[in-house]
This record gives structure tokens, C-alpha cells and sequence, in this order.
């Protein structure tokens, strides 16, 4: 089943202390452009992402949008045992040099101690961003699949326009093709009827070499070939449409085939009916390829 280039996913998550929203997006393109808009500071995973995408598509202007947050916390304190000695062996200092003046000082506190500068310090998380790049790279996949979930399924709205469509072209040559069959005799007695009167008003005139130029005009407005071109462009693009792969390059080159013999019919038409046709193939062909833009 073919897929559309056009999809959309979200998804949301935490781990530890970071949470994060990501949107996965893509529009049609003629190749396969990504855009992935992530934090640099988290080594490793754009080039981790970029490589699950390009696993997964072909085709697409394909848009990541990543936006990361962190929940701050207490830092946790830890003492710093040289401060502290210092400041154990300032105090004993102190209460002796007080006692050999006969001076008492007061009973110092813990809470004094550890209130002095220096005395404590503030833990600190480990900087090392590759945990968190890993379970990122691993919850992309989720995301990937709700993505290409809906391009498949706008790919399944496509492949019904087009069936739809490719129907209506069928129908439309098999009604050239009547049409043309019904102008035949017409033209074999017009042409008949030129060459008498071409003779007729002539003088000198080769009549083998005018009858090969008349033959030669019904060649030129013979429409067989455009119509067995048209409907083998059907059986070609009904096939396509079956199957489960990137097939919009092949349905956009298949589009300009249509086109070429709709225009060649319409000018090999020589008839009012067979026109209005070609006219009306012409209008369905340049829908089917507006849809087709919008193929992988």
C-alpha cells in the first residue's frame, strides 16, 4: 500500500529528572530532507535519530521538534573534611590559649561549625548525557511508528482517489476509442470525397502521389496508438498503486505519460465529440497529478 509524505506525530516522556515533548511532521518534497531540532548538548543522538528516519523513509521534507526540560531538585551536601579538621584544630587552639588566661568559653555548637564557609559542599549530578541519549533513541521508535501509522493511512485516502480517478480515465478511452472508430468511415468518405475534388480541379497532378498524401493525413489523425498507450498508462499505475513500496517518482514520470498522449489526442482529434474528451482526460490526468505530488 503506498504512503503518503505527509504525516504527523507527537509524543511525550520523562526520565530522571528531564521530561521532553517531541513532534515528528513532513510535508511532500522531492527528496528526503530532514530537519531535526534537538538539544546539543545530547552527544550522539541527532545522528542516532537521522539514522532511524532514514531507515524508514524515502521521501519527504520531514521536520523533528524536541523540546526538553529539566526538574531542578536539592542538591544534596556533603562535608568537606579538610574544612572541618581546620576548624576542629582552630577551636582546640582557641580554648586553650582562653584557658591558659583563665577564660571559659562557651560550648561551641555543631550547627556553628558547619555554618562556617567552606564547610559544606553542594553534590553535583553526573554531566554524562548518554543514559538519557539512550532511552531517547529507544522511545523514538514509538514515535516513528505512530508516524508512518499515518502516512499509511493518508496513503490509503490517496490510493482511493486515484483508483477512483484512473477509473474515470479508462472510461474516458474506451470512449476515444469508440468515438474514433465511429469517425473512421467519416473520414474514409471525406477523404474520398477531397481526392475527387482535388482531381477533379487539377491539372497534372499525380493522382498516386495525392492519394498518398491523403493517406498520409489519416496516418497523422489516427488515435490507435494513444489509446492503447492510455490504457496500458491505467494497468501501469493500478499496479503501482498495489504495491507496498515508494512508487511516487514512478507514478509522477507515469503522470507526464498521460499527459503526452491526452495532448496527442486532442490534436489528432479532428471531430467536436473526440475533443471534449481529450479536454476531459486532460482535466482528470493534471487531479491524478496533484495527488501524485503527495505520494512517497
Amino acid at each position: 500500500m503506498i504512503r503518503s509524505m505527509t504525516g504527523f506525530a507527537s509524543a511525550q516522556g520523562q526520565h530522571g529528572p528531564h521530561s521532553w515533548t517531541w513532534e515528528l511532521r513532513s510535508v511532500n518534497g522531492k527528496g528526503l530532507d530532514m530537519r531535526l531540532r534537538v538539544p546539543d548538548w545530547l552527544t550522539g543522538l541527532e545522528a542516532a535519530l537521522r539514522a532511524k528516519l532514514s531507515k524508514s523513509l524515502s521521501r519527504g521534507n520531514v521536520t523533528l521538534s524536541m523540546r526538553l526540560n529539566r526538574e531542578d531538585s536539592a542538591p544534596e551536601l556533603a562535608l568537606n573534611e579538610t574544612a572541618m579538621n581546620a576548624a576542629l584544630t582552630a577551636l582546640e587552639q582557641a580554648e586553650q590559649m582562653a584557658s591558659a588566661r583563665g577564660i571559659t568559653l562557651a560550648p561551641s555548637r555543631a550547627s556553628d561549625l558547619l555554618a562556617l564557609k567552606g564547610m559544606l559542599d553542594a553534590g553535583s549530578d553526573s554531566d554524562d548525557p548518554g543514559p538519557l541519549v539512550a532511552h531517547l533513541t529507544a522511545e523514538f521508535d514509538a514515535l516513528v511508528d505512530a508516524f508512518l501509522d499515518m502516512r499509511r493511512t493518508e496513503g490509503a485516502a490517496l490510493a482511493a482517489v486515484l483508483k477512483t480517478q484512473l477509473d474515470q480515465v479508462a472510461t474516458l478511452t474506451a470512449k476515444a476509442a469508440e468515438l474514433a472508430e465511429h469517425r473512421r468511415d467519416n473520414m474514409a468518405q471525406a477523404l474520398r470525397e477531397n481526392l475527387a475534388r482535388v482531381l477533379d480541379n487539377s491539372q497534372g497532378a499525380d493522382p498516386e502521389r495525392v492519394a498518398q498524401e491523403l493517406a498520409l493525413i489519416a496516418v497523422k489523425a489516427d488515435i490507435t496508438e494513444e489509446i492503447d498507450r492510455l490504457t496500458a498508462h491505467v494497468k501501469a499505475a493500478r499496479d503501482l498503486l498495489g504495491k507496498n513500496s515508494a512508487v511516487g517518482r514512478k507514478l509522477d514520470f507515469l503522470m507526464q505519460e498521460f499527459n503526452r498522449e491526452a495532448n496527442t489526442l486532442c490534436s489528432k482529434a479532428q471531430s467536436s465529440d473526440l475533443t471534449a474528451v481529450g479536454l476531459e482526460l486532460k482535466a482528470v490526468i493534471d487531479q491524478m497529478r496533484e495527488q501524485v505530488q503527495n505520494v512517497e
